[in-house]
């Protein structure tokens, strides 16, 4: 039986909603996309970057506390945090040459053809 997202440490049910909605339905799933491939589908599906919620996030893969993340650790974390930020922000290379965020929206209203 699959366990749901929020059966990870550090994350709750607000998580199973914003995962859900970027195609994330279980803890398996999470694991094996890896906590960075994951923020950046949470980022593509509309979550808002928050810096404490991703490295939340990645401590709770490690099955350790959010506050657990201090010095070196902290600023390493934070530097691959603004990489998938910054990725999640760049336009993408879709047809028409929109940012991602923008074509997201377009497709999922179904202006665009998918």
């Amino acid at each position: 039986m699959a366990n749901s997202v929020s059966s990870i440490r550090n994350l709750g049910p607000a998580s199973d909603a914003a995962f859900a909605r970027a195609g994330i339905h279980t803890a398996e799933e999470l694991r094996e996309i890896g906590g960075d491939a994951a923020y950046a589908r949470l980022l593509r599906s509309g979550t808002r970057p928050h810096f404490i919620g991703y490295y939340a996030m990645i401590m709770g893969l490690q099955g350790r506390p959010w506050n657990d993340c201090v010095g070196a650790e902290k600023v390493m974390l934070r530097e691959k945090f603004d990489a998938i930020v910054a990725e999640a922000k760049a336009p993408s290379n879709n047809d028409q040459g929109l940012p991602s965020g923008i074509a997201r929206d377009l497709d999922r209203m179904g202006v665009r053809a998918r």
